[in-house]
């Protein structure tokens, strides 16, 4: 998945008993041996359809042409260098053609704000992955607050599994005897300088039945790992249980956080005998942060704190930790109610503000808010309007906010907020393609049980009846699609004639956690329909007629093309289908299905697995229906999802005498690409196929 969703993505390895006998058991799925990931047979299929499939799309004179203009974008020096404040420096992890790996570096607050920063590198990744012999992939860093040490993460080909290793910022070198983990799906942060809270792969029973870790403990420095003590254990069925460090400048607060499901939790404080208890809200209540001595949650569930008025879904409340107790919870002050079409994005706490990103009818915007004598005060901050506001990053140490705004047709611009409100812009992405012939509508369709879906339209402005066009859509885990700047749509879709749709479905955050309720579980449909109804409100706009409407989404986007391509295979002319769910009969027992069991629902509970088989697309593709071409793209290196979903419908489809292609990347883990080249290939032939597919001149 993506954002939050990433959280709790891990590889589960379950029983199939009792999932949906008919229609899932194993015994009678003829492609269950494409679930060995690196099998040798397995892998001798996925390069016999990668040459089939590469032969075939790299054969159009556009792909290198295609590629050619993706990579370019990518490498671009001028692109802006997004980066994290933490004191006095801003760290960025950078990939251009000389670093394809990357290099992580940082530079001054005051330096970053120049045209032409001078950059400190601290780690080139191409050189470490020579002289290591590894291919490292980056997946983060955290530094202590003395800024002495950090703790990098590094995944061999871009899984979710990584290597932590502690490295020192003023030798630039990985420390030796320092902090280090094993290859696992670990969790750890740092307490201080000599201390981190941590959960990892200790061995049997160590893990939960989700394959995240199950126990946090606590690790001194110069201390054997064998002798850190034990925090807190969660059970197997857990999702997982995790530290993080809540900071207000000098102000520290660990917490532990105990995921009982991928929407609910149990946050840990500490008390003074190394003991930790539970705070008293709700478990579908998310924390946000930290600020002034109170903490800050938002409310997936209307709630009635005890002694207080009731409080709405999306409402974002704060409750001072001074005085908290396991039986008592301090009074709760609100900053912001979302109205009916509005809903909380994000949330960053700095030094001296907490800002909070905010969409209303998928517009954003980003208040300012300010404790004094009790309350708080909020303001929303003059920034572009008419398509995405969000917070880059804040300082724990400082006043500094970083900012950015884009549209379908304005490109990124980041802007510097020194705390007093009036954010200025700094640096600015240079236009990709010429946007002065086009236009973005926002419309809404009608689904089918009569709710209004919006929908962004991207298109010439100078275009006359149907064209070729590409519907975008996610539609889960309450992660909202925004307007955004692709130079790829830009340039290579709506440039040439074509048009581009985002669609703001049931299961997204748009609208905050109703909308996202109203399709989990037994009420999934409710995605499908939403998306089939934007498809078909495009042909009777003549904005594009079924041959020509192409539709694209990954991971639980994935799930949703491949499901309405079954479904409704008339309204659509050819599906990309990338790193997707597919077998939901089997997905708890394939990567980190089992962690998704909050979303979808258990196929091991008859219950579920009667909803869950009626759309679950391996289950429900048919020999005798006629559906459009479609291209499954995936990763061998994606331990989250994994290839297994792709792999199974495309044999399937294969078998049934239907148009299908297929292509499995080796690197990249779940975002399928794990550097600018393979994320150009991936592009490239993603283009290719729909202009071919959808006669895109």
């Amino acid at each position: 998945m993506r954002r939050a969703a990433a959280l709790f993505f891990a590889v589960f390895a379950a029983t199939t008993a009792g999932m949906a006998a008919d229609q899932g058991n194993h015994m009678k799925d003829p492609y269950i041996w494409l679930e060995d990931v690196h099998g040798q047979k397995p892998l001798a299929w996925v390069k016999e359809q990668n040459v089939k499939s590469l032969g075939l799309l790299k054969a159009d004179p556009d792909y290198q042409k295609n590629y050619d203009f993706i990579l370019k974008v990518l490498d671009a020096k001028d692109r802006i260098p997004y980066g994290g404040v933490d004191h006095g420096f801003v760290y960025n992890y950078w990939q251009d053609q000389e670093h394809p790996k990357g290099l992580w570096r940082r530079t001054t607050i005051a330096e970053y704000a120049k045209a032409e920063p001078q950059w400190e590198v601290l780690i080139d990744l191409d050189k470490l992955a020579a002289d290591e012999k590894e291919n490292w992939v980056w997946k983060g860093s955290a530094c202590s607050p003395s800024q002495k040490r950090c703790l990098v993460n590094l995944s061999r080909g871009g899984g979710d599994a990584v290597v932590v290793r502690e490295f020192d910022l003023g030798t630039k070198s990985f420390v030796k005897d320092g902090f280090a983990l094993k290859e696992a799906k670990s969790d750890v942060t740092l307490v201080d300088d000599d201390t981190v809270l941590f959960g990892t792969d200790f061995g049997a029973g160590s893990m939960t039945s989700s394959g995240y870790p199950r126990i946090v403990k606590m690790w001194h420095r110069g201390e054997a790992i064998d002798a850190a003590a034990t925090q807190l254990e969660g059970k197997d069925g857990d999702v997982s249980v995790a530290a993080t460090v809540l900071r207000n400048g000098a102000d520290t607060l660990p917490v532990i956080v105990r995921g009982t499901s991928f929407f609910e939790a149990e946050y840990y404080l500490a008390a003074a005998n190394q003991t930790w208890w539970k705070i008293p809200v709700p478990l579908s209540a998310q924390l946000q942060g930290y600020f002034k001595g109170q903490l800050l949650f938002s409310l997936r569930e209307d709630w009635t704190p005890p002694g207080g008025a009731k409080l709405g879904k999306g409402t974002l409340i704060s409750f001072a930790v001074d005085g908290l107790q396991p039986d008592h919870l301090t009074p709760i002050s609100v900053l912001y109610t979302p109205g009916p079409r509005a809903s909380v994005e994000s949330v960053a706490t700095g030094r001296d503000a907490v800002y909070v990103a905010v969409l209303n009818n998928v517009i954003g915007e980003v208040h300012a808010y300010r404790l004094a004598n009790g309350a708080w005060a909020g303001k929303t901050l003059p920034l572009p309007a008419g398509g995405s506001a969000n917070i880059v990053s804040t300082n724990d140490y400082g006043s500094e906010v970083y900012l950015s705004f884009q549209s379908f047709l304005k490109a990124p611009t980041l802007y510097f907020d020194d705390g007093k409100d009036a954010p200025k812009e700094i640096k600015a992405l240079p236009a990709r393609f010429d946007a002065a012939g086009m236009e973005t509508v926002q419309y809404e369709a009608t689904s089918t049980d009569g709710t209004k879906i919006p929908y962004f339209v991207m298109r010439p402005k100078a275009l006359k009846g149907p064209a070729p066009t590409i519907l975008n859509g996610y539609g889960g885990f309450e992660i909202s699609e925004t307007p955004f700047y692709s130079a790829n749509f830009g340039k290579l879709w709506v440039g040439r004639g074509g048009v581009y749709v985002l669609a703001n479905i049931r299961g997204g955050g748009e609208f905050g956690p109703a909308w996202h309720e109203a399709a989990l579980k037994e009420n999934r449909q409710k995605a499908f329909d939403d998306f089939a109804a934007v498809a078909a409100d495009l042909i009777a706009r003549k904005i594009t007629t079924a041959k020509q409407l192409g539709i694209v989404g990954g991971s639980n986007g994935g799930l949703l093309v491949s499901t309405v391509m079954t479904q409704h295979p008339e309204l659509l002319g050819a599906v990309v289908c990338q790193v997707p769910l597919i077998d939901m009969i089997r997905y708890t027992g394939i990567g980190a299905g089992a962690s998704w069991i909050a979303e979808y629902g258990d196929p091991a509970d008859p219950k579920a697995a009667e909803y869950i088989g009626k759309y679950s697309p391996y289950q429900n593709v048919a020999k005798d229906k006629t559906y459009p071409p479609v291209f499954f793209v995936t990763a061998t290196s994606d331990d989250r999802v994994t290839p297994v979903h792709a792999r199974k419908m495309a044999a399937r489809m294969m078998e049934q005498g239907h148009e299908v292609l297929f292509y499995e990347n080796t690197d990249g883990g779940h975002a399928a690409a794990a550097d600018h080249k393979q994320s150009a290939e991936l592009w490239g032939l993603t283009f290719v196929y729909f202009a071919e597919k959808l006669g895109l001149k």
